[in-house]
C-alpha cells in the first residue's frame, strides 16, 4: 500500500506546490486566518471528505475512514503567517503588505491536504481512521492547539504525528528527539515606577532607568547562578523602554522579555525567582514595580515509543538520506498540547533551499523552503499513519 501512496503523492506533487504557492501569496495572521480556513475546508468538500470548520476558532478538521478496523491516528499542520514584509524576488511573493509565511506553515498545509487526498483514494485498503488537524494561530500564544483540543479535535485519537519543515537542514534530512525537543516559551513584562525629575538634580529623584538597568544585570544571575547547570534555561530581556528628553530623569521604565525552559520545575522556579529579584532590586532603589509573567506554550515532549517507531520506518523512504538525533531547540511550539493528551512525536523535515549555501532562517523576510521537502514530509507522515496500525 505504501508504494501506492508514494506513487499518488508523486503524481500530485505539482498540486502540492501550487497550493503552497497560493497560500504564500495570500497569508493571514494568527487568529485572522478566515479565508485560509475557508480554502482548506473547501478543498476537502470538493473531494467529498468529511470536514468541519470553526474548530476552536479558525481550526479545520477532516477525517478519512478506512474500510478495515484500526487505530485513530491524527496528523497536524498549522496555517497562520507572520507580521513580516516578504522581501523575496519570486513569482509567489506575498501579496499582503507586511504579512508573509516566514516559517513554512504554507508548506505544512499543502503537505497535509495532498496527503489526505491520496489517503482518501486508498480508503478501501486502509485500516482505522485518519484525522487531519489544520490548526490556526500557532505563532501567537495562547495559540490554536489548546482551543481545538477543547473543541474535540483529539476525541478518540490514539496517536498523533507532526512535522516542521526545517530550512536550516538539507532536504532529505529527518531530525528527531525523544523527550523534550522544543522549549516552553513564556513572556514577562516588568514596569518600574520611580520618581522623575530634572537631569541636573538626580538626588531628588528615583531614577527608573538606573533601577531597570540594575535589574537587567541581576536577572542574568538566575541562569548562571541559580539554575542547575545540567538544566537548560534562557532569560532574555528583549525590550527596554524609558524614553524622555535629554535633561529628564525617567520616572518609569519597562522591560519585556522571554523565558525558555524544558523542565517544569525549572520553569516554576524562574518565575518565582524573578519576582524575588525584582522585589529586592526595587526595594533597594525605593521604587515600586508591576510584574506580569505570562505562560506560553509548554515544552514539546516527544514520546519514546512513537519516536522510535517513526525513525525506524522513515528509513524506508528513498528520499530520506539522513536520520539524526537533534539537540533540543529553544523555540516554542503549541504541538506540546497535543502530546500532553495523546502519545506521539514531532520531528523536523530538512527543507533548505537548493543552491542556497547560507539560507535564511525562519522568521526572516527572505525565508523560503525547498518545496521537494513537502513530498518527503508527506511520505514520512503517511508511512507513520499507515504502519502504526501494525504496532502493538
Amino acid at each position: 500500500m505504501l508504494n501506492g501512496l508514494f506513487s499518488k503523492l508523486e503524481g500530485y506533487y505539482e498540486e502540492m506546490v501550487s497550493i503552497r504557492r497560493y497560500m504564500h501569496q495570500h497569508p493571514e495572521l494568527s487568529f485572522k486566518e478566515y479565508e485560509t480556513a475557508k480554502f482548506i475546508q473547501s478543498y476537502y468538500e470538493k473531494l467529498s471528505i468529511e470536514v468541519k470548520g470553526n474548530i476552536g476558532g479558525n481550526g479545520v478538521v477532516a477525517k478519512v475512514y478506512g474500510k478495515k478496523p484500526g487505530k485513530t491516528v491524527a496528523l497536524r499542520a498549522d496555517f497562520d503567517a507572520l507580521p513580516i514584509q516578504d522581501e523575496k524576488d519570486v513569482p509567489y511573493k506575498s501579496e499582503v503588505p507586511g504579512v508573509m509565511h516566514a516559517c513554512g506553515h504554507d508548506g505544512h498545509t499543502a503537505t497535509l491536504l495532498v496527503l489526505a487526498k491520496a489517503l482518501n483514494e486508498l480508503h478501501d485498503e486502509l485500516e482505522g481512521t485518519y484525522v487531519f488537524i489544520h490548526q490556526h494561530a500557532e505563532e501567537y500564544a495562547p495559540g490554536g492547539a489548546a482551543p481545538m483540543i477543547e473543541d474535540g479535535c483529539l476525541d478518540g485519537v490514539d496517536v498523533i504525528f507532526g512535522t516542521h519543515l526545517w530550512a536550516s537542514e538539507p532536504t532529505g534530512t529527518i531530525q528527531y528527539r525523544t523527550g523534550p525537543i522544543m522549549a516552553a516559551a513564556d513572556r514577562f513584562e516588568i514596569e518600574i515606577q520611580g520618581k522623575g525629575g530634572h537631569g541636573a538634580q538626580p538626588h531628588k529623584t528615583k531614577d527608573a532607568i538606573v533601577t531597570a538597568s540594575q535589574l537587567v544585570l541581576n536577572l542574568q544571575q538566575i541562569v548562571s547562578r541559580k539554575v542547575n547547570p545540567v538544566e537548560s534555561a534562557v532569560v532574555t530581556v528583549a525590550s527596554f523602554t524609558a524614553e524622555n528628553a535629554f535633561n529628564v530623569i525617567a520616572d518609569k521604565a519597562k522591560l519585556i522579555g522571554t523565558v525558555r525552559t524544558f523542565n517544569e520545575d525549572v520553569r516554576q522556579f524562574i518565575e518565582e525567582e524573578m519576582e524575588r529579584i525584582i522585589h529586592g532590586t526595587c526595594y533597594t532603589a525605593d521604587s515600586t514595580y508591576k510584574y506580569d509573567f505570562v505562560r506560553g506554550y509548554p515544552a514539546v515532549v516527544n514520546h519514546a515509543k512513537e519516536t522510535e517507531f517513526l525513525i525506524n520506518y522513515a528509513k524506508d523512504i528513498a528520499e530520506v538520506k539522513t536520520i539524526e538525533e537533534t539537540e533540543p531547540q529553544m523555540g516554542g511550539e503549541d504541538f506540546a498540547y497535543y502530546l500532553q493528551k495523546v502519545p506521539g512525536t514531532f520531528f523536523y523535515t530538512g527543507a533548505k533551499p537548493v543552491g542556497d549555501n547560507e539560507g535564511f532562517p525562519h522568521h526572516h523576510p527572505k525565508f523560503d523552503i525547498d518545496e521537494k521537502a513537502m513530498l518527503i514530509a508527506a511520505k514520512t507522515l503517511g508511512t507513520a499513519a499507515i504502519r502504526i496500525h501494525k504496532e502493538e
